[in-house]
């Protein structure tokens, strides 16, 4: 290989998989001053939730669970500028977050071949990974510190040495009630997505002649119920096979698979007239997949864990889906596709079941975290996997400042790991935010349930004020402090899920939430008793705000001007800071065509001196 096509890379944090946990880990990691970088194999992020297999994003349930971090951030900004929620928008937002993110570099079409490690069994430790940038024709050596595994499949589970599982545990082993008696290599299966569109006129269908042929209800028993608003996941096999060394096989049998359903449903179901005026608008190729391979930590989550709520002094994140457990057989299977098993809604999930219990520098987030196959059952809703991203990018970035090891962070630094990743926006249960110690020393005319430390409603406590548009939130000292900075968050609706949609009935919006602030100013107090405007926002879309000041003041107050829509302002946090603590980055600014093209040397932009110019101009214009 020439220096052309190979590269090296030094890096603090690698982040291998750019899914929805992959994506959160490295923005995470890079928001905490990590060197990152992000590799991905695929054109566009965002795994499951991509374009390229279009799942919409699952998480907890129950009232104001929704998960917020850096995930609630990308769908309101999903929610501002893509109303009619197209895909190829949400594609370029996931892509703009990452790309324009300060110390993260983004490598797309970039797969990884080879993870090298040295050591013992049972202690090993990753050097550096090789990989494969398709497009540039380009080899990849990168070194880190630490690696995050967000693959899904486990990428470097192989070259690292590091202990992992694939299958489900028999029932003996951790005691799990809904385990199968017997220990097997089966998976729940990938799934191939089929989108329509509610149109205005009858839209026929004629499948292709190898597309396989359904005929009978009792062929696809207990899984269409309807054509308007449905979400095909149900078109689902290969849990029978290897995930991932037959995943060519699995692709071309949901091929054939999902053009037969769609065939079926306008052409001979029950459905059919329902489904007369439905268009299908996309069919995907690449199937979505469960469940492979499964890292082993220094905790594995198990049924017993999540129904006891996960009550882990290093919790980092929670869960809140049912155990969602789908017969590995899919659509094979002539019975129920999955079995819906009761799960509490939130658990907590332990920082333990995050990083490798044999290789020293390997963390991982996603569907592939340290747990039985049972408990991912649940985990394994990308909602719950953003926030394992967030937690790991968090955590990765820690180890390399303190300069230990990721189990280090855990029984040393866990503490400020949490704190950090509530000041982030991120809820833990059982768990409350330290609230700066500025805002603690201030008289305020707010209640008291502001600035509590709990950034949502959690039971029937709000935790929140509530107030009029117009009416200020007021903080005074006794004496003039200097303020850094003031923290907001707002009320965004966390019974929202803000998910991209499985179908699109006619006139299918998006919007801002109703009960966001959209407009406020931040008033000081000068030395001569006069009020001030030293920051205003006219149009915020965001649920939570760090907002630089930099005054030195004896009093502050916000007064809110405008919402979306609602006619009252609701705040969880309203917290002047001593420090500035970074917040939503500024997004990128684009220049003019123009700017751009004066950037191009003049002797690039001359004209062909081969004497056609003129004969290659009447071509260009006739062709027109």
């Amino acid at each position: 290989m020439t220096d052309s096509t190979f590269k090296q890379g030094h890096y603090d944090v690698c982040v291998v998989g750019g899914g929805l946990s992959g994506l959160c880990a490295a923005i995470a990691s890079a928001r905490q001053g990590a060197k990152t970088v992000l590799v991905h194999e695929r054109p566009v992020l965002g795994g499951n939730a991509s374009s390229e297999v279009r799942m919409w994003v699952c998480g907890a349930e129950g009232k104001n669970l929704k998960e917020t971090g850096i995930l609630e951030e990308i769908q309101l900004e999903n929610a501002y500028r893509n109303p009619t929620l197209n895909y190829t928008i949400w594609d370029r937002i996931l892509y703009e977050k990452a790309s324009f993110q300060p110390n993260l570099t983004l490598l797309l079409n970039t797969s990884c071949t080879n993870c090298f490690a040295t050591g013992s069994r049972e202690s090993r430790r990753i050097s550096h990974i090789h990989c494969w940038q398709m497009a540039t024709q380009t080899w990849h050596a990168i070194e880190a510190s630490i690696f995050i595994d967000c693959s899904g499949d486990s990428i470097l589970a192989p070259g690292s040495g590091a202990d992992f599982r694939m299958g489900r545990e028999a029932r003996s082993e951790y005691d799990e009630p809904i385990a199968p008696s017997r220990a097997d290599k089966k998976t729940m299966g990938n799934s191939l997505l089929i989108q329509t569109r509610r149109t205005d006129k009858p839209h026929p269908f004629i499948a292709p002649e190898w597309a396989y042929k359904f005929d009978d209800p009792e062929e696809i028993p207990f899984r269409m119920k309807g054509v308007s608003g449905a979400n095909f996941w149900w078109i689902e096999l290969g849990g029978l096979n290897n995930t991932i060394y037959e995943a060519d096989k699995i692709q071309h049998e949901l091929m054939k698979t999902a053009w037969g359903v769609w065939d079926y449903i306008k052409n001979r179901s029950a459905h059919k007239d329902e489904a007369e005026c439905w268009d299908l608008e996309w069919l995907g190729a690449l199937p979505g997949k469960r469940e492979s391979r499964r890292y082993l930590g220094d905790k594995v989550l198990t049924q017993h864990d999540i129904e006891g709520r996960g009550q882990f002094a290093d919790t980092i994140a929670y869960g809140g889906w049912p155990m969602d457990d789908h017969h590995p057989a899919g659509l094979l299977y002539p019975g129920m596709a999955t079995i819906f098993h009761d799960a509490p809604s939130p658990y907590g999930i332990p920082y333990r079941c995050l990083y490798s219990r044999n290789v020293t520098n390997l963390m991982f987030a996603g569907r592939n975290i340290s747990a039985t196959h049972t408990a991912l059952s649940s985990t394994r809703v990308m909602g719950t996997c953003s926030l394992l991203g967030q937690a790991a990018g968090t955590a990765a970035a820690m180890a390399c400042t303190k300069g230990v090891s990721p189990s280090t962070i855990g029984t040393d630094f866990i503490a400020q790991l949490q704190q950090q990743l509530m000041s982030n926006d991120c809820y833990l249960p059982s768990f409350a935010r330290e609230v700066d110690g500025l805002t603690q020393e201030a008289t305020r005319d707010a209640t008291s349930t502001l600035n509590n430390g709990h950034d949502r409603p959690i039971g029937e406590a709000s935790n929140c004020y509530e107030g009029e548009l117009g009416k200020s939130i007021t903080f005074k000292w006794p004496t003039r402090r200097k303020i850094g900075g003031l923290r907001l968050t707002l009320d965004s609706n966390l019974n929202n899920s803000k998910r991209m949609p499985c179908s699109y009935p006619q006139n299918c919006v998006s919007r801002v939430p109703k009960t966001l602030l959209r407009a406020f100013r931040v008033e000081c107090l000068d030395e001569g008793g006069q009020w001030k405007t030293t920051y205003r926002e006219g149009h915020n879309y965001q649920r939570q705000l760090s907002i630089p000041l930099h005054v030195e003041t004896n009093a502050l107050r916000l007064v809110p001007e405008e919402t979306w829509g609602s006619e009252s302002v609701r705040l969880f946090s309203c917290e002047p800071q001593s420090l500035h603590h970074p917040g939503i980055p500024v997004p990128p600014v684009g220049i003019t065509w123009s700017e751009y093209q004066k950037s191009i040397p003049d002797d690039d932009l001359q004209a062909p001196d081969s004497g056609l110019e003129s004969e290659h101009r009447k071509m260009t214009l006739g062709s027109a």
